[in-house]
């Protein structure tokens, strides 16, 4: 996919719907690699152009690992790599101006217990920022699907090995983030019950597969992906993640070949039904809600997408739309300390 499509992103402007709302972007990325740029300048024009976006999280991406490091050690080079990049970005905004306040990174959680020297330098290079880890597991059995980037294999999740390594997480006081596909739903259950006491955040909304075998009866698949999503809000620990609703090259909803990006409402309309089954399942105490850019700016320009969110979340009371777009990050990463 295109990430820098600038000039098509641009025939499509809207101003904020709420500008008001307190907004907690908590998923984003920062890379430069491939032709992509998307660094504190970026990632700073979209959290102040149209929407009260006060803080943003992080998400590992393989950004600037360190090749001096042993191997299992390098992706702490991403965490000092975000770590300078929120402080180009506090300096550029000022002190009232918005910041990244957590930093998710990635560590083997196949290394079972011994995760534990990955995870300490990693909150040592974090400065205070550091959160928790993302360990993706998304996989299928079709060929037609691309897997995830952390190497992962059929039932991964399941594996002792992988529930040493996010007890000793959670035991370290931080989180795990979860980014599968929605067949996998069951696998999250089976490690939200082996360990309980670690916070699960599911991404984009579990993964509702829209491409190669699952686009041919995409009423079959949201039959299977509510299911599933039912039984993962069962577990109290897993909190949801509303949002990766660009994601063309996995959900499959069209928008990439339009002559311009679409509006909010039309966004809306797609993902209004999915995103409220998420919300009312779980419930706005457990729901929060994501930018997933610049991914998602293949298909949306960040405007469109806060303001398709907010049209979705406008039938819920005030209190709860609070909880959606800032509270229960802030609680969830701790971002007041």
């Amino acid at each position: 996919m295109d990430f820098d499509r600038f000039e098509w992103l641009a025939q499509t402007h809207e101003a904020a719907i709420d500008p008001d709302r307190l907004i907690v972007d908590a998923h984003h990325h920062l890379w430069d690699r491939a032709g992509s740029t998307y660094l504190a300048p970026e990632l700073l024009a979209d959290l102040t152009g149209s929407h009260n976006v006060v803080r943003s999280v992080f998400v590992e991406c393989m950004s600037e690992y360190d090749p001096q490091r042993a191997e299992h050690l390098r992706p702490v080079g991403e965490t000092e790599f975000v770590r300078r990049q929120a402080a180009a970005t506090e300096e550029m905004s000022g002190d009232a101006g918005p910041t990244i306040g957590a930093i998710i990174g990635y560590a083997d959680m196949m290394l079972g217990s011994a995760v534990e020297e990955v995870l300490t330098a990693h909150v040592e290079a974090g400065g205070g920022s550091f959160r928790g880890v993302r360990h993706a597991t998304s996989w299928d059995a079709s060929d037609r699907i691309r897997e995830g980037h952390c190497k992962p294999f059929e039932q991964m999740m399941r594996t002792s090995e992988f529930h040493a390594g996010v007890r000793t997480l959670a035991g370290m006081g931080l989180t795990f983030d979860a980014w599968l596909f929605h067949p996998q739903l069951d696998d999250v259950c089976a490690l939200a019950d082996a360990v309980p006491e670690a916070t699960i955040i599911l991404d984009h909304l579990g993964g509702p597969l829209g491409i190669g075998p699952y686009s041919d009866d995409r009423d079959a698949v949201r039959t299977d992906w509510r299911a599933g999503i039912s039984r993962v809000a069962q577990r109290e620990n897993i909190v949801v993640k509303v949002g990766g609703i660009g994601m063309e090259m996995y959900y499959g909803m069209g928008w990439a070949e339009l002559p311009a990006p679409p509006g909010s409402e039309e966004v809306a309309a797609h993902w209004s039904d999915d995103v409220r089954y998420c919300i009312d399942t779980f419930g706005p105490d457990r729901s929060l809600a994501e930018s997933n850019f610049p991914v998602d700016r293949s298909t949306l320009p960040y405007p469109v997408l806060w303001n398709a969110l907010q049209i979705i979340a406008d039938d819920y009371a005030n209190a709860e739309q609070d909880r959606i777009f800032s509270g229960t990050a802030t609680e969830v990463y701790r971002l007041d300390g």
